[in-house]
């Protein structure tokens, strides 16, 4: 009986073991870690392009970032004269962020004139807090309304390298995505390809950078055609529907 009882509770490990091998032997599966690896070494990341942008500015600049989560990855090493963050905190405890609070609030209130000025307006925007396709157009709205007529929209993981990294609930944390996230922001950013009031494209790094611009010929908007994207339609055209560039081709753009 001594014996038996070890081995009882050993049963769901022994389990879990042999259905991860069988994972691991999986030729889709061994596909999706081996996209996932190679989007995890791309460069430049965010930073880089962000800094880019403000570099090319002549006047002082201003920026403000939407999702910062640990200030150290992003916030804190982009080179701006006057900038801003909002978070509300969910995901990193200390939250050392200008405003504690969603981008929705956020917006509300600078538009009211209770924060800032209704009148700041932002030469670059980071969009990276919830990435879920709603949120996301939302935030892309808003952030126009404050934007510089020459400015800057960036947004964060534009381009899933496979479904599961384009899931719409972050917590499922055991596929070849692990902890990366891209959700659904890929399909705001589609929305917005289509619209013929901004100019757009997605640099091919760093989990897809997104851009959008109203003066910067940085790329022309696509006829809209399927207004409900499923990942599949994604998978089979991604240079096209994104505007796929390199981080080069994005930098000769702004010459």
């Amino acid at each position: 009986m001594r014996f038996i009882k070890p081995l009882i509770k050993s049963i769901p490990f022994i389990s879990y073991y042999i259905a991860g091998r069988k994972l691991l032997n999986d030729r889709s599966y061994k596909e999706a870690l081996d996209r996932e690896r190679t989007e995890d070494g791309k460069t430049p990341k965010r930073t880089d392009v962000i800094n880019l942008l403000l570099s090319k500015r002549v006047e002082k600049t201003c920026y403000l970032e939407i999702g910062v989560r640990n200030p150290d990855d992003n916030y804190n090493r982009i080179n701006a004269d006057e900038k801003y963050s909002v978070d509300p905190g969910l995901e990193f405890k200390s939250n050392p962020v200008d405003f504690k609070m969603t981008s929705d609030e956020f917006f509300e209130r600078l538009s009211s004139g209770s924060i800032l000025s209704s009148e700041i307006r932002f030469d670059v925007i980071f969009i990276d807090g919830l990435h879920l396709a709603d949120q996301v157009d939302r935030d892309i709205i808003h952030s126009l309304k404050f934007l510089k007529r020459d400015g800057f929209v960036v947004l964060h993981a534009c381009n899933p390298p496979t479904e599961w990294h384009s899931r719409e609930d972050y917590h499922f944390l055991h596929l070849p995505a692990r902890g990366n996230w891209n959700g659904t922001t890929w399909k705001a950013f589609l929305k917005w390809r289509s619209n013929p009031s901004v100019h757009s494209c997605c640099i091919d790094s760093d989990w897809g950078i997104g851009v959008l611009s109203r003066e910067h010929p940085i790329g022309s908007h696509m006829a809209e055609s399927n207004p409900f994207f499923e990942f599949r339609n994604l998978a089979q055209d991604r240079n096209t529907l994104l505007n796929l560039v390199s981080f080069d081709q994005f930098r000769k753009s702004l010459t």
